[in-house]
């Protein structure tokens, strides 16, 4: 795979990694639809030391609202606030890039859905596919 590059929607923020994911699932918690504003949010789970975000617009919103009660850091662009990326010290050594800021996301393949326990009941999941009621153990 080439190098991961993506940003937000005003191109203020980029960031880059050359790592691959270690995991890519979409989440159906509650925190992330609204996070998303939509029904879901799709992340590369990536190793946090390979990922580069750059942008003087980059801001982080401390969550605390998620099952482990540790906080969780949103990073989003403060001037068009699009979501980019999460991590804390529940999901140590990863970082969340949001798939929709990726350059080209068209390689993206789920491999898991998680939080399907507070999944939109229209939602449809591919078979196949791997769902989990919470976080993966």
């Amino acid at each position: 795979m080439s190098k991961i590059e993506g940003g937000c929607l005003c191109g203020s923020v980029r960031y880059k990694s050359d790592a691959e994911p270690a995991f890519i699932g979409v989440c159906h918690c509650v925190t992330c639809q609204k996070n998303s504003g939509s029904s879901f949010s799709l992340n590369l789970g990536m190793p946090a030391d390979s990922v580069t975000i750059e942008g003087n617009s980059l801001a982080t919103y401390e969550d605390h609202s998620g099952a482990s009660g540790k906080p969780f850091y949103r990073k989003f662009c403060s001037s068009c606030g699009s979501p980019i990326a999460s991590g804390g010290e529940a999901y140590d050594g990863l970082i969340f890039i949001k798939a929709g800021t990726l350059d080209d996301s068209s390689w993206v393949t789920p491999v898991a859905h998680i939080w399907c326990s507070e999944k939109q009941p229209w939602v449809k999941i591919e078979d196949g596919v791997a769902q989990m009621e919470r976080n993966p153990e």
